[in-house]
């Protein structure tokens, strides 16, 4: 790994711990309710530097958020760890197979269904045990996933934009990542 690639990861992540950070800020109707701001940045870095940047950065912003936040290894963590594997997994996979075909919009909402299906599984077997109480947050969980998705995936598609106009569309895709 070439020391701008360093560069560009640790840039990436303070972008989004800072996100994660001001998110956590935000008032919440519900305490575990979060918009997935921090995921604007993952996807930027998956379109733009590849999966491997792109998992990079979860990984830190996961790892250090909770830290920072005291909760590492603790429920909340566990549950973040595994949405911020599942989702930057599933929208990898979904970009490096099918290409453009899914844009921002559509990548942002492949990730908040599998953030949301990976975290529900993770609290169904570690904490809560009884499908009846997991079958009726779902619905919920997942059409909030889908309203932020949706507009993640349209802050991620103009930030895509306004970096590939600032930069001549030089960006090296490391799509073999």
């Amino acid at each position: 790994m070439q020391l701008q690639d360093k560069y560009r990861i640790a840039v990436l992540s303070a972008y989004a711990l800072s996100l994660h950070a001001f998110e956590s800020l935000l008032p919440t109707p519900i305490p575990w309710l979060r918009l997935g701001l921090a995921n604007i940045i993952t996807l930027v870095a998956l379109v733009l530097y590849g999966f491997r940047t792109a998992m990079t950065v979860t990984l830190i912003r996961v790892i250090l958020g909770s830290i920072f936040m005291g909760t590492f290894l603790g429920p909340s963590f566990m549950l973040s760890f595994s949405g911020g594997v599942a989702s930057t997994a599933a929208m990898g996979l979904a970009y490096l197979t099918f290409g453009n075909i899914f844009g921002p919009v559509g990548l942002s909402l492949i990730g908040a269904f599998f953030h949301n299906v990976a975290q529900l599984t993770l609290a169904y077997f570690l904490f809560i045990q009884r499908v009846e109480a997991v079958l009726f947050i779902t619905p919920v969980i997942i059409l909030i996933g889908t309203l932020t998705g949706v507009a993640n995936g349209a802050v991620s598609g103009l930030l895509i934009k306004k970096i590939l106009q600032k930069n001549g569309e030089n960006i090296q895709n490391d799509k073999a990542d």
